[in-house]
């Protein structure tokens, strides 16, 4: 059973391997990813710009959980799509790693016989395999 009097950790500082490059040629490299919540992962789904090209669903997802990126406070989906391929893959990397979503093991417990045992933790959105 988790401790209640430790915090839920909700907010986590990046660094990205090349940085984005604004209209003003200012390059912004560390930035902050919170946790995505379940409107983040639907919400998506119903973008024209997803349904029309169902790769786009990355771009949108990390503009809904990026907070900040350098100076800027409004990462927007055209904001995302102009990242570096190697930044992008970073983020999309980081996203399913503080979302427990990196196909690592997660420690459980057969609820009947109190057995411990470790099992494959979730390694998409749900749906995926």
């Amino acid at each position: 059973m988790p401790d209640p009097t430790v915090a839920l950790r909700t907010q986590f500082p990046f660094e990205l391997p090349h940085g984005y490059v604004d209209g003003h040629g200012t390059v912004h490299r560390q930035g902050v990813m919170r946790l995505a919540t379940a409107r983040d992962e639907l919400s998506p789904l119903i973008d024209q710009r997803v349904r029309q090209n169902p790769a786009y669903l990355g771009v949108v997802l990390l503009s809904l959980v990026i907070t900040r990126l350098g100076t800027l406070t409004d990462v927007h989906a055209e904001v995302v799509e102009r990242f570096f391929a190697v930044d992008l893959a970073y983020l999309q990397d980081f996203y399913r790693q503080i979302n427990g979503l990196d196909g690592s093991r997660s420690a459980v417990a057969c609820p009947g016989c109190g057995t411990s045992f470790t099992v494959p933790s979730a390694r998409g959105r749900l749906g995926e395999e």
